[in-house]
């Protein structure tokens, strides 16, 4: 059931990117959750626009802002704030990011599978990277997430910031004894960190998360509990909400 009219409007907020895929992929996620709970705007914190500020700007309507990252670090801490109080809307709820969230885990889990992962085999857990110790936090608690799942150890590797590289864990692990190693990609969109996962020497790399119908259901959820906790924000002040 959509929302009403007198709902607060939703605003998703993604990284940014120049790969059309991944725009292309939030585009996407915002047109399932618009079918959901009514029409969905889309802004980027990086790279390209509209930014939350100048959506912000457009609107005195009551908003709740959902980080569409798969992990907290600087771009849901600072910029995602420091956009809001740009934007001079003081009604914005701004929900946790996606991850981590059993959902995502259970999504990853099924890529792999869909991948050609069986019981026994070993996985890696691959991210783009911070230098955030909150977001490499974050993707620890998924690999943990996916580890009970899978019923083997998961580790992390990293594709661009951060130590171990993934083709590097790769190789220890298969050092290790491991038969087959698998690649789950913590990625939400194809694009250039993916297709970098491909010379890594796995024995199958998962496709990324994509707009799964969980992941729709989880920004769905993300909002309504916004929604249903909504209080005014005190004047000049953005809500996080729990």
């Amino acid at each position: 059931m959509t929302g009403t009219h007198t709902d607060p409007a939703l605003l998703l907020v993604a990284h940014g990117t120049r790969n059309p895929r991944g725009v292309d992929m939030i585009a996407a996620l915002a047109d399932a959750v618009s079918s959901r709970v009514g029409p969905t705007r889309v802004a980027f914190v990086d790279v390209l626009g509209p930014s939350p500020s100048e959506v912000l700007r457009d609107t005195d309507r009551p908003t709740v802002l959902v980080p569409a990252f798969l992990a907290s670090g600087y771009h849901v801490h600072t910029d995602v704030p420091r956009e809001v109080a740009a934007g001079g809307n003081d009604a914005v709820t701004i929900t946790p990011a996606l991850g981590p969230d059993p959902a995502l885990a259970r999504v990853l889990v099924e890529r792999l599978r869909q991948a050609g992962w069986v019981e026994g085999d070993d996985v890696v857990l691959a991210a783009a990277g911070s230098s955030d110790p909150r977001a490499r936090h974050d993707v620890h608690v998924t690999a943990r997430m996916v580890s009970s799942l899978v019923r083997t150890p998961v580790r992390v590797g990293w594709i661009a910031t951060g130590e171990p590289r993934v083709a590097t864990l790769v190789d220890e692990v298969r050092a290790g004894g491991a038969r087959r190693v698998f690649v789950a990609s913590y990625l939400l969109a194809d694009g250039l960190f993916h297709r970098r996962l491909a010379e890594v020497g796995a024995d199958g790399v998962a496709a990324p998360i994509g707009v799964a119908e969980s992941v729709v259901d989880l920004v769905v959820r993300r909002y309504r509990s916004a929604v249903d906790a909504w209080r005014p924000a005190p004047v000049g002040a953005a809500r996080h909400r729990a």
